[in-house]
């Protein structure tokens, strides 16, 4: 039986500057993965009460549980926090992930889009993200790849492709959670 590898998320600003990190996630093996996951390359990490340490040096503990996905060459990720009314879908637009041994990375861009249990869709952050075009001076690419990023994400929520599927998030989450219940009973 495969088993899942603890790792860590770092979120960066354009500039390099660390943003976020997501301390304590697991990382969901290949063989542990759904084939149109596995077939596309998706990271699928899981945290539970994981602290997360904000640029400033602050740490909290998330409150739900959390299943994420990372694409392999998109410009987007998805967090899927199993919240008591139904899955929550916080989506970022981000540069592609860079996985290295325990490590995943990426470029937050401040666009983000959140597909709520009920199904209704919120785009937040525009504001930052301008502010931020500015400041950090984002070329043409960037900013082309970004809304590109924005445009092919409201396309997959409005599909319901990957990973927008409320049954194969739990089941990431509860086969976890079954192997981590039975290796604590040993």
């Amino acid at each position: 039986m495969d088993s899942y590898m603890r790792c860590t998320i770092k979120s960066f600003k354009h500039d390099g500057r660390l943003h976020r990190m997501w301390m304590d996630n697991l990382l969901v093996p290949e063989s542990r993965l759904v084939p149109e996951h596995a077939e596309a390359s998706i990271i699928v990490l899981i945290n539970e009460h994981t602290p997360i340490q904000e640029a400033s040096g602050k740490v909290w503990t998330s409150r739900v549980p959390a299943v994420s996905f990372f694409m392999p060459g998109l410009w987007f990720n998805v967090v899927a926090l199993l919240e008591e009314p139904g899955i929550r879908y916080y989506c970022n637009v981000a540069s592609p992930p860079y996985l290295h041994k325990d490590v995943l990375t990426y470029i937050d861009y401040d666009l983000d889009v959140i597909k709520l249990a009920d199904g209704s869709v919120f785009e937040v952050d525009r504001d930052e993200y301008e502010q931020h075009k500015i400041t950090y001076r984002y070329s043409r690419l960037v900013t082309r790849k970004v809304e590109d990023g924005l445009r092919m994400l409201r396309d997959r929520i409005a599909c319901a492709g990957a990973p927008f599927n409320d049954t194969i998030v739990y089941a990431y989450y509860n086969a976890w959670k079954q192997q981590h219940n039975e290796s604590n009973e040993v």
